[in-house]
């Protein structure tokens, strides 16, 4: 059985972590919108609280004072819309769970739902999230085959590389085409941006090759390299040169190999090429957790929640673009 390209591979990692990511993220917030809705379905006893501190965080919670029919007094900090309304010295009505010994209050106006919208609406956010990144990859595959059936002529292809400013070594580095006229090399030029393939590192130099692309000066150039490679092609191809295009691919990676770095570069070639992605992946998770704990509630549902969403965002955007082992 032939085994998938890089491309195709990165594609696969990107979309397997995109839909389980998002999927642990809706299943976490759902199971716990699931349980505050039914413990406040079970909250029929009512009660009568009063606003002893509004305003509080970002989102102008209050905090409110009540009894249980126990008399047992309660201070507990509420999400609401309603913030004109429910102030400083203000009822608040409540409602709790008459057989617990120490309840949770809840907002005894229905109309008070943020905790709840809290909970659903990153789950519906969640879902449009994913569904946008895996459209990328869907457009992508469709741009190449029909860019691949265009008909062909012959052109002169040089491979360089580029960077994007002030982001991380995983998204920084981009892979671009040059394309001349056959034994023009210096001639007028189309930039064609393409994922990376383990073929690029050992071209030197001009090479001719067959560039499939139809009359429209925006599609995209499908290539096929000497021994029958196709890159496969990101975006639409430029008639001007790419913005910090550093300089021939094959130049640089052969410098970078040979030179004296601080870095081994043999054991960074014996990693595996997912290793970008799972680091990414890992400093997603962390990111979110703190950002969580500190930012959004500190409570566990907030963390674990931010978590999940900061580490797959994080791997699915380090798949697409195009990275490079």
């Amino acid at each position: 059985m032939r085994r998938p390209g890089p491309a195709l591979r990165v594609a696969l990692l990107g979309v397997t972590a995109t839909l389980t990511g998002f999927a642990l993220f809706a299943g976490w917030l759902g199971f716990h919108a699931y349980t505050y809705g039914q413990a406040r379905d079970r909250a029929t006893a009512r009660a009568t609280g009063v606003v002893v501190e509004d305003g509080l965080g970002d989102t102008e919670d209050i905090r409110v004072r009540w009894k249980d029919r126990t008399g047992r007094e309660h201070v507990q900090r509420f999400e609401i819309y309603d913030t004109d309304r429910y102030t400083e010295g203000r009822r608040f009505p409540v409602a709790y769970d008459p057989d617990e010994t120490d309840p949770r209050g809840f907002p005894g106006d229905p109309e008070e739902t943020a905790t709840e919208d809290d909970l659903f609406v990153p789950v519906l956010l969640a879902g449009f999230t994913a569904a946008g990144l895996c459209s990328v990859w869907v457009r992508r595959g469709l741009r190449f085959r029909r860019a691949a059936r265009r008909p062909s002529r012959p052109m002169t292809a040089t491979v360089h590389c580029g960077a994007r400013a002030a982001s991380p070594r995983a998204l920084s580095e981009t892979l671009w085409l040059r394309l001349t006229e056959a034994g023009a090399s210096d001639g007028p030029a189309v930039w064609q941006r393409i994922m990376w393939h383990p073929v690029l590192d050992e071209l030197r130099g001009p090479v001719e090759v067959s560039a499939h692309h139809g009359a429209r000066s925006r599609g995209a150039v499908a290539v096929r390299l000497p021994d029958g490679t196709r890159p496969v092609p990101l975006g639409r191809r430029r008639r001007v040169v790419p913005r910090r295009v550093l300089d021939e691919y094959a130049v640089v990676r052969t410098t970078l190999k040979d030179s004296f770095t601080p870095v081994d570069a043999a054991s960074l070639s014996a990693r595996p090429w997912w290793w970008p992605g799972a680091r990414a992946a890992a400093f997603g998770l962390v990111l979110g957790a703190v950002a969580g704990a500190f930012l959004v509630g500190g409570s566990l549902v907030a963390a674990v929640g931010m978590a999940l969403c900061a580490g797959t965002l994080l791997t699915a955007l380090w798949a697409l673009s195009a990275p490079r082992p």
